[in-house]
């Protein structure tokens, strides 16, 4: 199976619709900060996610943005503060 590393962020307007999205989307990924959220996602699981994140937010009056970081990119990321690495959970090896 393969995974991708993303990176989601928002601008829910709505509060209601801001705390389901969240919720939403902490079924899936990693909450790095308040609105936004890190972790590998399965590619074929990448649609479900958008698909699922559509129904959650007013596409007329919020903004979700996903960034896919390369196999290059991810060790460049940089956190100042608090944060920490989300990285690739371990798969099962079966012996």
């Amino acid at each position: 199976m393969t995974y991708r590393h993303i990176v989601v962020s928002y601008d829910v307007v709505d509060n209601p619709r801001r705390a389901r999205l969240a919720k939403y989307l902490k079924g899936h990924l990693e909450r790095v900060q308040k609105s936004v959220f890190e972790g590998e996602i399965a590619d074929r699981m990448l649609e479900k996610l958008k698909q699922g994140i559509a129904k959650h937010i007013d596409q007329e009056a919020d903004t979700v943005r996903i960034y896919t970081l390369c196999e290059r990119c991810i060790p460049s990321v940089e956190i100042i503060g608090t944060g920490v690495f989300i990285e690739r959970p371990e798969e099962d090896v079966l012996v």
